[in-house]
């Protein structure tokens, strides 16, 4: 066994690298060939950032002693929901016919944080909705509760620190949002995707893009650290195993 969870933080930041690479990569092949989508939106179109992510769950998940057959990563995706037909996970893990473990992975860079924070939150909170819901009619063929994982990197940056206001015409917002950066509401819905139950862990990190190539990354929150959210799914696959 690799246990990776013992250099985890090496492990994060070459995961971390390779966003930032592929990313560079799918900027300049897109400039070079002229398509008009050719700026930051590239990385929006072009995908695969977060692949080192998802090659370092599937890893850990290896260590803890599941079979690679039993682990999708790259196709069959798709899980029934409850409101919808289906839904498309970064990462399943199906054995014996049960659901283990589903994992949501995803990024954003600027400079449009205000409304990309609207649809990335809206879209974590239906998913998981959507999916306990289906959950309990028992679209998984029924068992123990499947590990929901939601994990999110942040550009750090000027705009992701800088306070936003927000508009109150009618009602008070809860006080933890008042002045707070794009960087810190990310932070307080990571943490009361917990506290709410919709997943079972989450994981919150940073990081810049003039030295995120070579692997710099950080961690606003020490509950939302990734080892954290590591230790909780090796946890809940060795129980399986």
């Amino acid at each position: 066994m690799r246990k990776i969870l013992d250099d985890i933080d090496k492990h994060v930041a070459q995961a971390v690298s390779h966003y930032w690479l592929t990313r560079k990569a799918q900027k300049d092949k897109q400039k070079k060939r002229g398509v008009s989508d050719a700026g930051l939106r590239s990385a929006v179109t072009g995908g695969a950032q977060m692949d080192g992510f998802i090659t370092l769950f599937k890893d850990l998940i290896v260590d803890a002693g599941v079979e690679n057959q039993y682990i999708h990563e790259k196709k069959a995706l798709e899980l029934p929901g409850f409101f919808r037909p289906t839904k498309e996970w970064d990462l399943l893990v199906i054995k014996n016919d049960q659901l283990i473990v589903a994992i949501e992975a995803k990024s954003q860079v600027g400079p449009s944080f205000g409304n990309n924070f609207n649809n990335r939150t809206e879209e974590a909170m239906g998913s998981a909705l959507d999916l306990w819901t289906a959950f309990r009619e028992g679209a998984f063929s029924g068992g123990v509760q499947p590990f929901l994982g939601y994990f999110f990197m942040l550009e750090d940056c000027q705009a992701s620190n800088r306070p936003v206001k927000v508009r109150e015409p009618h009602f008070r917002v809860f006080p933890e949002f008042v002045g707070a950066s794009y960087m810190k509401r990310y932070e307080l819905f990571c943490r009361k995707l917990i506290l709410e139950r919709h997943y079972s862990s989450s994981s919150f990190i940073t990081s810049a893009g003039d030295n995120g190539i070579a692997g710099v990354y950080n961690e606003p929150a020490n509950d939302l650290s990734f080892k954290i959210f590591a230790r909780s799914l090796v946890s809940h696959v060795g129980a399986f195993v």
